[in-house]
């Protein structure tokens, strides 16, 4: 395994991270801890989480995931050795059953973190994380910017309150460090800002999303990264699943683009053709499909973990060995002239 520090910090994290938003869905309580023990005995200290999960988010399963966590945690005790990474949730309309109003606010943070901390059963969270933003601005799959109907001075408050209610955590010894996820290169140099102004604890990490068949952050994001060393945390690196290849003729009985239809967002006709040449390029090399589309996030130098996650210990295990894969220059170049030809199919 391969680690690196989050941010300034000395807080090293291993470059795989295990995804969980299908346990209390997709997987048990009891295959959610046979696949933490088998992450941990591989090299993998860091786990990803969010108080909403798991996904698809719903009111009667709502914290389960946190729980699962919890309960191995527990089991564990070795706490010290574990990098938990977990988030509050951003503003929607269909989320009261998580609170009412939910905005991202003081209030609401230190609603969050109580529960948060309570369903993990520890009495702190490494990394907290604020899940999107409560701007108005593109995530999930937005291309087409709509102007926020609240005012510059508004979106600012916004952030300096929730800013500081997040360095109180840190300050009191409930977090350790605090990132962004979905947001943008203005709301990560908001932050940067806002840190530098106040001696904030600075942000550490954007979560965001993150594959061959979606690069948007390097268009901006990545120079931020590198620049201010607040690096990348990459989700859905496989697509849904979609860069396995396995949905390429069929939609495999229980996986989850066959369960769920709103999870349409990597399987547009153009990233069904990129996937095509993408599958062809790992045949080429005598790679799986997995195995370039993770290895080719995994070597990135704007990443500072890769945020996998599965359904079984089958596909565990193969996206954790793509951290032994290297792609070489010419794989690199392959890649390259299918992302030039259809560029970002999946944002």
């Amino acid at each position: 395994m391969i680690y690196s520090s989050l941010g300034d910090t000395n807080i090293k994290v291993s470059k795989i991270c295990l995804g969980t938003m299908t346990y209390g869905e997709q997987n048990t309580e009891k295959e959610a801890h046979e696949q933490l023990d088998y992450a941990l005995e591989h090299g993998v200290n860091f786990i990803d989480t969010a108080e909403m999960y798991p996904v698809p988010p719903n009111s009667k399963t709502q914290g389960l995931t946190e729980k699962y966590i919890g309960t191995w945690l527990k089991k564990f005790k070795k706490r010290e050795n574990i990098i938990i990474a977990s988030k509050v949730t951003g503003p929607a309309p269909d989320f009261s059953y998580i609170r009412n109003p939910m905005k991202i606010d003081k209030k609401s943070i230190e609603d969050a973190i109580i529960k948060n901390l309570k369903r993990l059963e520890t009495d702190y969270i490494d990394l907290y994380q604020i899940h999107w933003p409560q701007r108005q601005t593109n995530y999930f799959g937005e291309l087409n910017y709509a102007y926020s109907n609240e005012s510059i001075n508004e979106i600012i408050d916004n952030i300096n309150e929730s800013y500081e209610a997040l360095n109180n955590l840190v300050r009191s010894g409930l977090i350790r460090t605090i990132g962004l996820s979905n947001d943008t290169s203005w709301g990560a140099m908001k932050f940067l800002e806002i840190a530098k102004e106040k001696s904030y604890s600075k942000i550490v990490s954007v979560q965001n999303p993150y594959s061959l068949l979606n690069r948007l952050y390097e268009i901006n994001m990545a120079e931020i990264a590198e620049m201010e060393n607040v690096k990348l945390l990459a989700y859905s690196p496989l697509g849904f699943g979609v860069l396995t290849g396995k949905y390429i003729n069929e939609k495999p009985k229980n996986a989850r683009l066959t369960i769920w239809n709103r999870f349409n967002r990597y399987s547009n006709v153009n990233a069904k053709n990129a996937t095509l040449k993408y599958v062809e390029i790992a045949k080429k090399y005598n790679l799986t499909p997995t195995q370039l589309a993770l290895s080719f996030v995994n070597q990135q130098p704007f990443v500072a973990s890769n945020i996998i996650g599965a359904t079984n210990l089958s596909q565990l295990k193969e996206n954790i060995e793509s951290i032994d894969v290297n792609l070489d220059e010419n794989i690199l170049k392959d890649i390259d002239a299918v992302h030039l030809n259809q560029p970002n199919p999946a944002p």
